[in-house]
């Protein structure tokens, strides 16, 4: 067990358990396979000569291809190389499709971004997935975009919006009077 701390402070830090060290560490760190105390040069398995650095945990291989990982379990799976592994995830039922590595990307035109969760959104006009860029109408194709000039007629005439009336055949709404009417000069 590892001394605590200082004589002017015994609940500060602890001394590195490893026998030839013996370190005062004011952070030290606790070994989960042995439960002993070690400053930040022994704090490894191997650091330390901890029993529990032959155990290797979980490991897995990533396929190219497609982005899968292939965790090593099973009988005489460790025994096996990577491209031993790789080839059985290619010929399994599952099967390697690269397709599904493909993330997907933002459809305004030339633009290359990839969508995530995080810089995504969705147009109300349109219905499209696209990134931050071009969540305006006017930055993408949109099927519902009013034209620059509509836009900025609605903004002067404040809430125009309240009496716009829908058209009968239902393709559009009509601007009220005091802005359909509206003269610049």
């Amino acid at each position: 067990m590892a001394r605590r701390g200082t004589e002017a402070f015994p609940d500060l830090g602890a001394h590195c358990d490893r026998e030839d060290c013996n370190q005062l560490d004011f952070l030290p760190f606790d070994c989960d396979g042995c439960g002993k105390v070690f400053c930040a040069e022994h704090r490894t398995y191997l650091g330390h000569g901890c029993a529990r650095a032959a155990d290797q945990g979980r490991t897995v291989v990533v396929c190219e291809a497609c982005g899968d990982a292939i965790e090593r379990t099973g009988a005489g799976m460790e025994k096996k190389t990577d491209a031993e592994i790789l080839e059985a995830h290619a010929r399994s039922r599952r099967g390697c499709d690269p397709a599904r590595k493909l993330k997907p990307r933002c459809p305004a035109r030339r633009c290359k971004e990839t969508l995530t969760f995080s810089n995504s959104t969705i147009c109300k006009g349109c219905g499209q997935k696209l990134c931050l860029k071009h969540r305006f109408p006017a930055d993408h194709e949109c099927a519902t975009r009013v034209s620059p000039a509509g836009a900025a007629a609605a903004r002067r005439a404040g809430d125009c919006g309240r009496d716009a009336q829908k058209i009968k055949d239902g393709v559009g709404w009509a601007l009220p009077p005091l802005v359909r009417n509206f003269r610049m000069f």
